[in-house]
């Protein structure tokens, strides 16, 4: 299995034979406490560190499985490019209304008796957005675990590092009882055997196929990419320059004033990606910015005209949208915009 797994592209490390967890380290990494890049054991083909011992040398695999046919496989998913959704069957009274989709208020009024486990609150999020539920969806490897939960394997078809998540955190978090195995993880191998069962795969699909792209954004939404790289203030545009000497004093033309600003946000909509979104919203939010601190806009107008807008043109990426936002405005707020002069004072 482990070599299977190699082929395929998806390196593998050696978990304890009958556990989930990964095979102990050696002696000397357990007496003295160092990082998996300080530790000599890894260049030497060693196993220590778990997931980051994970490897496609079939030489080494031969050795490590070789020696102990028990071992189990572990595959890190983040080197492998994989997203693993993990659905946890365990029944449980559910958390407050708030937790069970991280993001999405569910109303006193929706009855949820019998909601008791990561099937239904997944199926639930799939039903809220109009999708198929992952749990059904034949076409990619899925693994039935031990306990009767559920793995979905999918493949990342970009750069983006997933991270990993819990659904039980009151964090980031997918579903209550959803977990995530991504960049920081690692998942068990269908074909595993522990003390509890075997990792036995469903159907006849043996590859994961992409991400969907809905899930793409529930995962985005939900927090599990890294934090990005606001880009740093700019220039106010000419056009917005303009637009503010324009309209003078008063607030009369505010309406002109916002739509030139957002334009460039909005010209952004036309392409999915690659078209600057960050630092045209960035730009708008340091703008506006310093016509809130000018006095001349509110600062809940400015905010709200900038996350509508974002939400138009990027639907599905409200979170980096908000710290874009949040960055932009900051510096924007110490550099009032007055239109008698154009200058920033």
């Amino acid at each position: 299995m482990a070599g299977w797994c190699a082929r395929r592209g998806w390196p593998v490390h050696p978990l304890a034979a009958g556990r989930k967890t990964p095979a102990a380290n050696c002696g000397e990494c357990r007496e003295h406490t160092h990082s998996p890049a300080q530790c000599p054991c890894l260049p030497a083909g060693r196993w220590c560190h778990g997931f980051h011992a994970a490897t496609l040398d079939q030489q080494r695999i031969t050795r490590w499985w070789g020696a102990d046919p028990d071992l189990g496989v572990g595959v890190a998913c983040g080197p492998a490019g994989l997203v693993v959704i993990d659905i946890d069957a365990h029944s449980a009274a559910p958390p407050s209304r708030h937790r069970i989709l991280p993001g999405i208020t569910i109303g006193d009024h929706i009855d949820l008796a019998g909601l008791a486990n990561g099937f239904h609150t997944l199926a639930v999020l799939a039903a809220l957005r109009g999708r198929p539920n992952p749990a059904d969806d034949t076409a990619t490897l899925r693994v039935r675990t031990p306990s009767g939960g559920l793995h979905v394997w999918y493949r990342s078809t970009d750069n983006r590092r997933w991270q990993c998540s819990s659904g039980s955190s009151q964090g980031r978090a997918l579903a209550w009882q959803v977990d995530v195995r991504a960049h920081g993880g690692y998942i068990i191998a269908p074909g595993t055997t522990t003390r509890h069962g075997t990792y036995t795969p469903l159907g006849d699909a043996r590859e994961p196929t992409p991400l969907p792209a809905w899930l793409a954004q529930e995962l985005e939404r939900t927090g599990h990419l890294p934090a990005p790289t606001v880009p740093a203030p700019r220039p106010v545009p000419p056009r917005a320059q303009q637009a503010v000497l324009a309209a003078g004093g008063g607030r009369a033309r505010l309406s002109y004033v916002l739509a030139a600003i957002l334009a460039p946000v909005q010209e952004c909509g036309r392409a999915s990606e690659g078209t600057g979104f960050s630092d045209a919203l960035n730009r708008a939010a340091y703008t506006l910015g310093g016509l809130v601190a000018a006095g001349r806009l509110l600062q809940d107008e400015a905010e709200q005209a900038l996350r509508e807008t974002a939400t138009a043109v990027r639907p599905g990426q409200e979170r980096r949208a908000e710290q874009i936002i949040r960055s932009g405005m900051t510096e924007g707020l110490k550099r009032p915009l007055h239109a008698t002069s154009g200058r920033r004072q």
